[in-house]
Formats: C-alpha cells, sequence, structure tokens
C-alpha cells in the first residue's frame, strides 16, 4: 500500500486512530514527509473537527483541513465485528500506531499496547493522554482545562488576577511534536534492534516541560512566577511598547542590542543611566525604562521604527495580524503557504511544515481526506 520514494519516512505505515489536534498534527508531520498514515474514523462521525466550523473551506471546517493532509481516511466502527478485524489486521501490518483516546479505550477493542503488540512485536505504538494512564487517565483531556491546570494561564494575562489562554490550542500542537519525535526515535531503536516499544506523552507533562524557564524558576529556585503582561521576568526591555500608530514589541536580549536600540531611538544616554546599564539594572527599573521608550517611540510608527531599528541589529516588530503575518514569511521568501490540489483540481491554499530538508523536503501531494475517502481501496487490501 506504500508507494517508495525519496522521502524520508517512506515505506512507514501509520495507522492514526488519533482524533481532534494532537494526534493529527503528529501524524501530519510524519505524512509530509512520506509516511502512509491511514486515518480510521467512525463512519458516521469522522474525527471531531469535521464539524467545528465555522469558518468552512472547500466545505469542509478549516480546523480538521488544517492537520489532515497527505492522510487516507478508513472508515471503521470498533463496535462492528467485521471492521473491528479490519482495525487488527491493519494495526498488526503497520509500523506505527497512534491512539488518543482514553487509556483503556483501545483494551476495550483489543487494539490496547499489549494486544497489538502479541501480534506485532515491531510495533511502535503511540498514546496521546490528557494526565497520563495513572490517577489521572479519567480526566478528560481539553486544551484549555490543560492550559489552566498546567500553569500556563498563570504566567499568561495583562495583569496579576486577568489570566488568559493563548490564542491557539499550543498545548495540543506541542504535545503532537513531542508525540512525533517519541515516534521517530523508537523507530530509530526498532530499526537497529528489531523491537518495538509503546511510547507515552501526555499533555500536563508537555505543557510543564515547555514552560522551560518558568518551570525551572519554581523547580530550581522554589519561584512560583506569575503574570507580568507582556514582560519577561529576567530580560528588558523585552515587552510591547505603543508606536505612533499601534503596538510594536522590543525583544531585546543583551547590552549590545540595548546600546544600539538607544543609538536607534536617538537617545545614546540612556546607556549611561545607571538604571540602565546591565540588564538587571533594567529589569530593576523596568517601569522607569517603559515611560522613556514610550516617550521616544511614540514619534514614529510601528512599521517606520521597524524599518529603522532591524538593520541596527535590533530584536523588534509591530503586533501583525494573520494577514500581516503570512506577508512578511512571503517577503522573506519562507514560502508559508503549500498548495495541495483540492477537488476538481480546485487548488486548497494549506501551511507548510516548517521542516526544510535539502534533499528530501516534505510533499504536499494528498488534499485532506473526506471521511471514508479511501475505505473501499484499503479494506480490499487488509481482506485480500
Amino acid at each position: 500500500m506504500t508507494t517508495p520514494s525519496a522521502l524520508p519516512l517512506s515505506g512507514v505505515l501509520v495507522a492514526d486512530f488519533g482524533r481532534v489536534l494532537a494526534a493529527p498534527y503528529a501524524t501530519m508531520l510524519l505524512a509530509d514527509l512520506g509516511a502512509d498514515v491511514i486515518k480510521v474514523e467512525h463512519p458516521a462521525t469522522g474525527d471531531d473537527t469535521r464539524s467545528w466550523g465555522p469558518p468552512h473551506a472547500h466545505d469542509e471546517a478549516t480546523y480538521f483541513l488544517s492537520v489532515n493532509r497527505n492522510k487516507r481516511s478508513l472508515a471503521l466502527d470498533l463496535r462492528d465485528e467485521p471492521d473491528r478485524r479490519r482495525a487488527t489486521e491493519l494495526a498488526r501490518r503497520a509500523d506505527v500506531l497512534f491512539e488518543n483516546f482514553r487509556p483503556g479505550t483501545m483494551h476495550k477493542y483489543g487494539l490496547g499496547y499489549g494486544q497489538v503488540r502479541s501480534v506485532n512485536p515491531g510495533i511502535v505504538y503511540c498514546s496521546i493522554t490528557g494526565f497520563g494512564a495513572g490517577p489521572g487517565a479519567a480526566f478528560p483531556g481539553y486544551d484549555l482545562l490543560i492550559q489552566a491546570v498546567g500553569g500556563l494561564m498563570s504566567v499568561t494575562g495583562p495583569a496579576p488576577g486577568q489570566p488568559v489562554k493563548t490564542g491557539v490550542a499550543l498545548v495540543d500542537v506541542l504535545t503532537g511534536l513531542h508525540a512525533a519525535m517519541g515516534v521517530l526515535a523508537a523507530l530509530r531503536h526498532r530499526d537497529a534492534t528489531g523491537e518495538g516499544q509503546h511510547v507515552e506523552v501526555n499533555l500536563l507533562s508537555s505543557l510543564l516541560s515547555s514552560l522551560v524557564n518558568q518551570a525551572a524558576a519554581y523547580t530550581l529556585a522554589g519561584q512560583v512566577p506569575g503574570i507580568l503582561g507582556n514582560r519577561h521576568p529576567s530580560i528588558a526591555p523585552y515587552d510591547v511598547y505603543q508606536a505612533k500608530d499601534q503596538p510594536f514589541v522590543i525583544a531585546v536580549g543583551n547590552d549590545r542590542q540595548f546600546a544600539a536600540l538607544c543609538r536607534g531611538l536617538g537617545a545614546p544616554e540612556l546607556t549611561d543611566d545607571t538604571r540602565f546599564a546591565t540588564n538587571p539594572d533594567r529589569v530593576t527599573h523596568v517601569d522607569e525604562l517603559a515611560k522613556q521608550l514610550g516617550e521616544l517611540l511614540a514619534a514614529r510608527t510601528a512599521a517606520e521604527w521597524f524599518e529603522h531599528l532591524t538593520p541596527l541589529g535590533v530584536p523588534c516588530g509591530p503586533v501583525n495580524d494573520l494577514a500581516q503575518a503570512f506577508d512578511l514569511a512571503d517577503r522573506l521568501s519562507l514560502a508559508p503557504r503549500a498548495a495541495v490540489t483540492g477537488d476538481e483540481g480546485s487548488p486548497m491554499d494549506l501551511v507548510a511544515n516548517p521542516i526544510s530538508l535539502s534533499r528530501t523536503p516534505p510533499r504536499y501531494d494528498r488534499r485532506p481526506p473526506r471521511l471514508g475517502e479511501h475505505t473501499s481501496e484499503i479494506t480490499e487490501w487488509l481482506d485480500s
């Protein structure tokens, strides 16, 4: 069923029982790199995100379209005996299996890790959960919930006591990245030993790991960070300021960049101010610094400051909307879009895979599948 090619994961068959975001994002990344991903969906409803709209494009929810290209859809009802046999046969033939049901669900259908491993010892079996398979197994794993209980919202918001979530399901995406990396590591091990293994990733642990310096402030120093708005707890100036027309970000990370900023703003004397001489000084006196910078930045538009300060080596830029962000990526020749052929040859503009490989670049040759679109061809193969 797989087509050999120069892609790095060519020949790897992935049985994808995942749904919503974390698992589909991980399997799409693998599919982009050549894996043959068979997406198993319930015949009546399919992946939950097929109904998560508006917005819609090509008569489908853009949420679903965003994470399901380069896959084939196999409609199976795991409560139906013939379909369950086909699912088991798919797992037996697969190199990788993804699932993100609540712990115990796959076992109920004869598709748990131990059951699949008994017929396919080399399987790399990836389980994605919200809170692990232990005491938190029954907890529902929704991104907003994890952002709340996992601490992300405690450091995100305009001011203390005003927590907000991120503008995208960031924890799901981070978990999908961790899952994909775990699977690739397990495949490397299997190539060397012939032995498969169980890869387990959960949303809470992925978030705690991704909190990096904020998490380490607690584990190493016992410091519980709080909401600082757009400021950084350890760097200044690292914040959103108001230019003449719109918000403007400055992300200075060292004294050299601060000196360049001051020269660019026409205020080189700020570097001689003892309150701002070093980064620790600037963090201590961040309010005074913000007042000084705000007065200077009000003189020009965000676009003018961006054009003026960037060549000086100052990390800065306007707060773009998505249209402006894609325009910037286009101007920087980053090719942020990937054109995939849709129905009747009409192009489907999806977001490009961010990984650039000089010899084996990602593919974009299969649009996200319609529900059950490939059921006949795949069941014929499984039944043979």
